[in-house]
């Protein structure tokens, strides 16, 4: 069993290169702030960041100027509005920002090609859409079997894909409860995985409790331990959402001056994850999660 554990710096600075197909991905749950701050304090640039539903992290990442690109479905600060950083950057003359826009299972269909290696997927969900119109790699296939006419997209396959979970080994076999996005899709697609942990454990634990390993050691280059790395988000049985700071941000992010700032206090000012902690007292006993365990599973045998 290797050992793939290192920094999150250390992965983001040999995993991670400007102009990057980059993927972070969780969907509302399990969403990696800490790597999105680590790829903005290392000045990652023409990235094209890709996403089902780029909320608060890639807002941060589009005002850091890390993005080139936005691949994606929906994006917006969720509950609260629109994200400002990304707006500005659209509505710039000339824009500073590409776009590049699917519907949600229509991302999902082109991580799920990538995983599978195949060179797109078809999909019935653009009927009467005008996304096509707006998106010229989606495109029209007919069905060999029964001659209908569906939409196609094409695979992703990241350069490098980042993932959140609760625990992982030292060897990467990851393990993921609570709400799931495409997260072994991404993983399975991408070309690098950085896997980024509430806790390390032994690999008995694993192997205790195989259903619930997602993504395999064999598919993760680099395990980082960085407890509360999903904050504001949340993970299961660790710490909830912190929904004060989703609409916090809204404030913040309107103007440039007040989003630097928070960029400086709370991205550049800290070297890590635990720096970022100290600076917000309070934050770890307002959101920690009760234990509620499940009844467990015999495997017997």
């Amino acid at each position: 069993m290797r050992n793939k554990v290192v920094s999150l710096r250390e992965a983001v600075s040999s995993l991670v290169h400007d102009g990057d197909v980059v993927v972070i991905e969780g969907f509302t749950h399990l969403i990696c702030f800490a790597a999105g701050h680590e790829i903005i304090r290392q000045k990652k640039r023409e990235l094209t960041l890709c996403r089902l539903t780029p909320d608060l992290i890639y807002d941060q990442l589009i005002a850091a100027g890390c993005a080139k690109k936005l691949v994606f479905s929906w994006a917006g600060n969720p509950g609260v509005g629109s994200l400002h950083a990304f707006r500005r950057a659209v509505e710039a003359k000339p824009p500073r920002l590409e776009l590049e826009e699917y519907s949600h299972f229509g991302m999902v269909a082109r991580l799920s090609a990538g995983a599978a290696n195949l060179p797109f997927w078809p999909l019935r969900d653009y009927s009467g859409s005008d996304i096509p119109a707006a998106n010229p790699r989606i495109k029209s296939v007919d069905c060999p079997f029964t001659g209908e006419r569906l939409a196609a997209v094409p695979a992703l396959r990241p350069d490098v894909t980042i993932i959140h979970a609760q625990r992982a080994d030292a060897a990467g076999n990851t393990q993921i409860w609570g709400l799931l996005g495409v997260q072994k899709e991404a993983a399975f697609a991408s070309k690098h995985v950085i896997v980024v942990v509430e806790e390390l454990v032994e690999q008995a634990v694993i192997r205790a409790d195989p259903n619930r390993t997602l993504i395999p050691g064999l598919q993760v280059d680099a395990v980082c331990l960085e407890p509360w790395g999903a904050h504001p988000s949340y993970a299961q049985g660790y710490y909830d959402r912190d929904n004060r700071f989703y609409a916090d941000w809204d404030a913040i992010a309107r103007q440039e001056a007040s989003l630097k700032r928070y960029l400086d206090d709370f991205v550049y000012g800290v070297e890590d994850r635990a720096g970022y902690l100290r600076k917000q007292p309070g934050l770890t006993q307002r959101l920690k999660a009760k234990p509620l365990v499940c009844a467990g599973v015999n495997y017997g045998y």
